[in-house]
């Protein structure tokens, strides 16, 4: 006979993979609402809790979703369902649905956002970008990582990340000479602006991020290398999903846990299309 999952079993999992303890400062990570103690068969995991995966949780019969992203990052003092925050929460309580998130701490950690990133464009042996400490098992961990891949040239490369990201109406905005040969890789998934000194002192030839800002893409590409590919915020993050989904698929099989365990497909970027501006021309 096989055994069953609590809420609290699966939280102790993402604690000893993505402790709290790692997250900034500022962040909000963990159990946002549920009952640790209540049984989960179903787990869907996404980017973002918004009503689309709420919808999604419902119609799964998941007891349990698992976002990178939180609900509350600044605090509420109140729910309304006329609230589109509040009215996800109400409809998660109503529907016995508990939602978990693991944020910054999921960014930094052995197996998360920046691994996954890194893997999925084909760096090898990838080491953080922005150290922040060494794991229990003696692993470096921090934000982003870097390492070398196969020496490509720069439109080659582009061509890759926009094969391997997740299909959306953002796509990928790219600077530098295609034809130019690169070999060291600088990857953070999210908003990267904060880290492109970081990927410039590291040696990086290219820096894939994602929300870079005017200012600062300009100025650093004024002052050289490293060349920048900007993605979306979703797409940059969504890759560790299914990472996520084997270690949890894994961590069931070798308790006896039957679990199912299901990565949202849902595009949350908040673009849902794109054009070309022609400037006037028809």
């Amino acid at each position: 006979m096989s055994n069953q999952w609590t809420i609290s079993d699966v939280m102790a999992l993402m604690e000893a993979w993505y402790p709290a303890s790692r997250a900034e400062s500022w962040d909000r990570v963990g159990l946002v609402a549920g009952d640790p103690s209540a049984h989960v068969t179903s787990i869907l995991l996404a980017v973002d809790p918004v009503s689309a995966v709420v919808d999604e949780a419902i119609d799964e019969d998941a007891g349990l979703v698992i976002t990178h992203h939180p609900l509350y990052l600044r605090g509420t003092s109140f729910l309304p369902t006329s609230d589109p925050k509040g009215a996800s929460i109400t409809r998660l309580i109503k529907n016995d649905i508990a939602l978990f998130n693991a944020h910054t701490n999921a960014d930094v950690s052995a197996d998360g956002v920046g691994d996954a990133l890194a893997q999925l464009v084909g760096i090898n042996s990838p080491s953080p970008l922005v150290p922040t400490g060494i794991d229990q098992a003696g692993r470096p961990i921090g934000h982003g990582r870097i390492g070398s891949i196969t020496p490509t040239r720069l439109g080659d490369f582009l061509d890759l990340v926009a094969e391997r990201l997740p299909a959306g109406p953002h796509g990928i905005f790219g600077s530098g000479d295609p034809g130019k040969i690169i070999e060291r890789v600088a990857v953070s998934g999210g908003a990267g602006d904060s880290f492109l000194e970081a990927a410039r002192e590291g040696g990086a030839d290219v820096f894939l991020t994602a929300d870079l800002r005017h200012h600062p893409a300009s100025e650093h590409l004024e002052g050289g290398a490293p060349a920048l590919i900007c993605g979306s915020h979703y797409a940059t993050e969504w890759p560790w999903l299914p990472i996520l989904e084997r270690k949890l698929v894994q961590a069931a099989s070798t308790a006896n846990v039957e679990v199912r365990v299901k990565v949202s497909t849902i595009i949350t970027e908040p673009w849902t299309s794109h054009r070309p501006t022609l400037g006037g021309r028809k």
